[in-house]
């Protein structure tokens, strides 16, 4: 599952290059397994990307959850690196789609930070340089 596709996707999808019905939409059509695997990759992608608690309330609101859903409650309790493993971990299958989606805005919200205080005068990471013309057939 973890195809350099695949990598693309997922920033793409926290740089609102691809919309993210469209993300949904692909997510649902992976496996069980492809989920949880892509899951786990997010929350890689989010401690990669220096996400903190602080981003939890920002992340909730842009991935449009309520505060009461369980990947919601998670994400402003305790450490942001234990809280991403159980967000990334969770099986019901609803679950799993609330969790994408807020983990791909703790990814957004981290990103946007380290890109301004990293690497605003440029930077060698492949995934600041996707462009929008991003073919949309490749979902």
């Amino acid at each position: 599952m973890r195809t350099a596709d695949s990598y693309v996707i997922l920033n793409e999808l926290a740089q609102e290059l691809r919309p993210m019905p469209q993300g949904i939409g692909w997510f649902e059509d992976l496996s069980t397994e492809e989920q949880s695997d892509t899951l786990r990759l997010l929350s890689h992608f989010c401690i990669q990307a220096r996400a903190t608690t602080e981003d939890g309330p920002e992340s909730i609101r842009r991935a449009g959850l309520r505060a009461t859903h369980t990947p919601a409650v998670l994400i402003t309790r305790g450490r942001i690196d234990q809280q991403l493993g159980k967000i990334a971990g969770l099986t019901p299958h609803d679950e799993r789609l609330k969790s994408f989606r807020l983990l791909i805005a703790v990814l957004a919200v981290a990103d946007e930070r380290r890109r301004e205080r990293f690497c605003s005068a440029g930077c060698g990471h492949a995934w600041h340089r996707l462009s929008v013309d991003t073919p949309e057939a490749s979902v």
